[in-house]
């Protein structure tokens, strides 16, 4: 059955949704990271990170724009293409970048073009009642599908910048409702950024999927950074929940682990990475 595993020279299986779901329920942490090449995603993959993103982060981190909105879906299946190539454990994820899924059948298309031109595994948009209809279309289609909530990057002009989302209750708990309308209708995983600690510990309790963080506590089922400013190459400022794993490493691949290691026994992140 798992012929091809050992002719990648593997010993257990790829990471896949049921993978993270049981990691759920077993309380052990989700280790994640973006990456947008080949190098990197060999990396990854090696020093046993569980789930990649090709993000539309790219387009600030690669493509040099200050948002994300610039970024195409072409972008994306190129980048998403050679992460793959290289991935032989980690479960791969890519972002429907700006309206890429602005109906159904638009999400379906664009969707399957992420995972029969990329590779990708699932695919992750944003945004919470107005999506309702989207996730439920392409999870009746078996498309897996990552929602994400909080900071929405793709929405930087709507609300006026970078900023912390749900510091009060109203917000939180509109969060929550979206949060577990989008696991009912078929989300597969929840991603949540910037957001303050309690926020992000009260949603994870309230879904029975996984739920990713990057600036939304040590409570949810997992963590997600971009590996630029992971491995410290960012220039100038970065956000409060960043932590250059580089520091104290004598490689890159040993940053890596690191950075796996803290996520897995809930070093990272520490208070003064975390939003109140």
């Amino acid at each position: 059955m798992y012929k091809q595993l050992e002719e990648r020279g593997m010993t257990s299986p790829p990471v896949n949704v049921s993978t993270l779901q049981k990691m759920k329920s077993d309380r052990e942490p989700i280790a994640c990271i973006t990456a947008y090449d080949a190098s990197f995603a060999k990396l990854v993959d090696r020093a046993g990170i569980d789930l990649v993103l090709v993000g539309d982060s790219l387009g600030m981190v690669i493509q040099g724009h200050d948002t994300t909105v610039p970024v195409t879906v072409d972008h994306v299946v190129y980048h998403t293409k050679i992460v793959s190539t290289q991935l032989k454990r980690s479960f791969l994820v890519s972002d429907l970048p700006f309206m890429s899924y602005s109906s159904p059948e638009q999400a379906l298309d664009n969707a399957v073009r992420l995972m029969q031109e990329g590779g990708a595994m699932m695919v992750k948009l944003e945004g919470g009642h107005n999506q309702l209809s989207i996730v439920e279309y392409l999870a009746k289609h078996d498309i897996p599908v990552c929602a994400h909530l909080g900071l929405k990057p793709q929405s930087v002009h709507k609300i006026g910048g970078f900023k912390v989302q749900g510091r009060d209750k109203n917000k939180v708990n509109k969060m929550v409702e979206e949060a577990t309308a989008l696991q009912d209708v078929g989300a597969d995983l929840v991603l949540l950024e910037c957001i303050p600690n309690e926020a992000g510990r009260i949603i994870t309790k309230s879904l029975r999927v996984p739920v990713i963080g990057i600036g939304a506590g040590p409570s949810v089922d997992g963590q997600i950074l971009v590996i630029y400013d992971l491995l410290g190459i960012t220039l100038g400022p970065t956000p409060k929940f960043v932590k250059n794993f580089m520091q104290d490493s004598d490689s890159i691949i040993d940053a890596l682990r690191r950075y796996i290691k803290e996520v897995k026994n809930k070093a990272y992140p520490a208070s003064e990475h975390c939003f109140s």
